[in-house]
C-alpha cells in the first residue's frame, strides 16, 4: 500500500538531504578556498584560513541539527498535490533556519575563523541542490502517477459542494495519483454519478466497506446540514486505522488557509486572514509600490510617449481614457488607461463589456489592448496610492453591485488595493474569463500576501502576462 510506499521515500528523502548537506559543505569549502580563485580575491587575514579538517569537524554538529529542521519542519509529508511555489519556497525557508543555526553552534563554540563567504556560499549551493533533487523527483514521481503507478485509493463520505469540488481537481490533477473509489451518500440515488464517479452506497455502510476494502484515504465531503452525524462519521473512520481528512462545506465562509487562535483550549476560527491589514506590511507593500512604480514609469516613458503619439494621430477623442472603478474599501477612483476605443456615450459605456471583434475598438487600440500598453497609465494611479502594482483588478460600480449579489466573497477583494496586475491575470484570469475562478485567485492572494508573492507575480507578469489573449 502507499503508506509503505511513502515510508521508503521518505527514507530515500533523509539520506539525500544528509547527503546533500555533506555535498554542499565540501563545494562551498572548494569554491571558497581552492577553485576559480577566490583564494586570491578573498584573502582572509595574514593570509592564512582554517583547514579543511577543521571545518569537516562541525559537520558532526550540523547534520544532526539540518536532520531535526527537516523532520521538525514536515518536509517528509506528502508532496502529491502541493504546489511547486510552496515547495521552493519551504526549501529556502528551512534552509535559513539551518543557515542561523550553523551561526548559533559557532557562536556558542566562540569560532570566529570560519569564513562568512563560506557559509554564504553553502547556504546558496544547498538550496540549489536541495531544489535540483526535490523538483527532479517531483516530476518522476507525478509522470508515475500520471501513468497510473502510485495510486492513492480515496473514498469520499458524503455528497454536497466540497465533493464536486475535489472530483473535479483530482480528475484535472492525474499527476496527484488519487483514485475516487466512489461516494458514500444518503441523499443521492446509489449508481448517481458525477464526472464518472458513482454514489456507491448509503452512509450507514461505511464501517462495512471499511472492512471490506483497502484504502489508503478517506476525505468526509458532508453536506452542513449533515454535520449532526460528524462525530459519529469521524469515529467510525479514525476506528478502521485509515488517513481521514475533513474538507468543511462551508469554503465560501472560512478563507483557504484559516487563521487559528487557541483560547484557553478552544478553538477559534478567524473568518478572513489579511495580512495587508497590518500596518508594518502595508508599509512595507506601499514603499515597494512607490519605488518600483516611479522606476517602472522612467522605463516606460518613451513608449507611453510613442503611444500617445500614434491614439492622437490615427482618431478623435482624448489620449488618457479615466474609467470610475472601485478600490480599497469599497472607495470609487478614476482609473486611468490609454484609449483604445472610439469616443462614446458614458451611459453606454458603464454597462458594456467589450466583445470580440468590437468595431468601438480603434485599429492601435487592438493592439495596446492585446500587449497591455493601455494599462501604463495606471502607473499614475500607483504613484497616487490609489492602486497598486500587484492585487486584484478593479472593477467597475456597475459590476461590483452586481456581482456581489452573486459571488460569495466577492467583496473581500476591497479589503486591499487594487493593482495592475494580480495573481489571477498571470494564471490567465484576464478578459473574458470566469469571474469566479479570477475570485478564487484573488482571495488566495489577499490571504498568502507576502512580498516575496508580489516578486514572484511582478516577474510572471513580465514574462508571460503582458499578452493578454481574452482582450477584445
Amino acid at each position: 500500500m502507499i503508506k509503505s510506499h511513502q515510508k521508503t521515500l521518505n527514507r530515500i528523502h533523509v539520506a539525500l538531504d544528509l547527503i546533500t548537506v555533506v555535498i554542499s559543505y565540501v563545494l562551498a569549502y572548494q569554491f571558497r578556498f581552492r577553485w576559480l580563485g577566490f583564494i586570491e580575491y578573498f584573502r582572509e587575514a595574514e593570509g592564512s584560513y582554517l583547514s579543511f579538517s577543521v571545518y569537516v569537524s562541525y559537520l558532526w554538529v550540523i547534520l544532526p541539527g539540518y536532520l531535526v529542521i527537516f523532520l521538525t519542519n514536515g518536509v517528509y509529508r506528502s508532496q502529491r498535490s502541493r504546489g511547486r511555489f510552496l515547495q521552493v519556497l519551504e526549501i529556502v525557508r528551512i534552509n535559513l533556519t539551518g543557515l542561523i543555526y550553523i551561526l548559533a553552534v559557532l557562536f556558542l563554540v566562540k569560532e570566529i575563523d570560519i569564513s562568512r563567504w563560506f557559509l554564504v556560499m553553502f547556504f546558496i549551493i544547498n538550496v540549489g541542490l536541495d531544489l535540483f533533487y526535490r523538483l527532479l523527483l517531483r516530476r518522476i514521481l507525478r509522470k508515475i502517477r500520471k501513468d497510473g503507478y502510485n495510486i492513492k485509493h480515496v473514498l469520499l463520505v458524503g455528497y454536497s459542494r466540497t465533493a464536486e469540488g475535489l472530483i473535479e481537481r483530482i480528475l484535472a490533477n492525474p499527476q496527484w495519483g488519487y483514485h475516487i473509489k466512489g461516494i458514500l451518500d444518503d441523499s443521492m440515488e446509489k449508481g448517481t454519478k458525477y464526472r464518472g464517479i458513482p454514489v456507491i452506497d448509503r452512509l450507514e455502510y461505511l464501517e462495512k466497506y471499511l472492512e471490506e476494502n483497502e484504502l489508503d484515504e478517506i476525505a468526509i465531503t458532508m453536506r452542513m446540514e449533515d454535520y449532526t452525524r460528524l462525530a459519529t462519521i469521524v469515529a467510525l473512520c479514525e476506528k478502521s486505522g485509515v488517513h481521514t481528512k475533513f474538507l468543511p462545506d462551508y469554503q465560501d465562509i472560512i478563507p483557504t488557509i484559516p487563521y487559528m487562535e487557541d483560547l484557553e483550549g478552544l478553538p477559534v476560527v478567524h473568518i478572513r486572514k489579511v495580512p495587508l491589514s497590518r500596518e508594518l506590511n502595508r508599509m512595507v507593500k506601499r514603499g515597494m509600490d512607490l519605488v518600483l512604480g516611479v522606476l517602472a514609469l522612467a522605463i516606460a516613458a518613451i513608449p507611453m510617449l510613442v503611444v500617445a503619439v500614434i491614439i492622437k494621430g490615427t482618431s478623435r477623442g482624448p489620449v488618457i481614457y479615466k474609467q470610475k472603478r472601485v478600490g480599497l474599501h469599497n472607495r470609487e477612483f478614476m482609473m486611468y488607461k490609454f484609449r483604445s476605443m472610439e469616443v462614446q456615450e458614458e451611459k453606454k459605456e458603464k454597462t458594456a463589456w467589450t466583445t470580440f471583434q468590437d468595431p468601438r475598438v480603434t485599429p492601435i487600440g487592438k493592439f495596446i489592448r492585446k500587449t497591455s500598453l493601455d494599462e501604463l497609465p495606471q502607473l499614475f494611479n500607483v504613484i497616487k496610492g490609489e492602486m497598486s502594482l500587484v492585487g486584484p483588478r478593479p472593477e467597475r460600480p456597475f459590476y461590483v453591485e452586481k456581482f456581489k449579489e452573486e459571488i460569495p466573497r466577492y467583496m473581500v477583494k476591497h479589503q486591499v488595493r487594487p493593482g495592475m496586475t494580480g495573481w489571477a491575470q498571470v494564471n490567465g484570469y484576464r478578459g473574458d474569463t470566469s469571474i469566479r475562478r479570477r475570485i478564487d485567485y484573488d482571495l488566495y492572494y489577499i490571504e498568502n500576501w507576502s512580498v516575496g508573492f508580489d516578486l514572484l507575480i511582478l516577474f510572471l507578469t513580465v514574462f508571460k502576462g503582458f499578452i493578454n489573449k481574452n482582450a477584445y
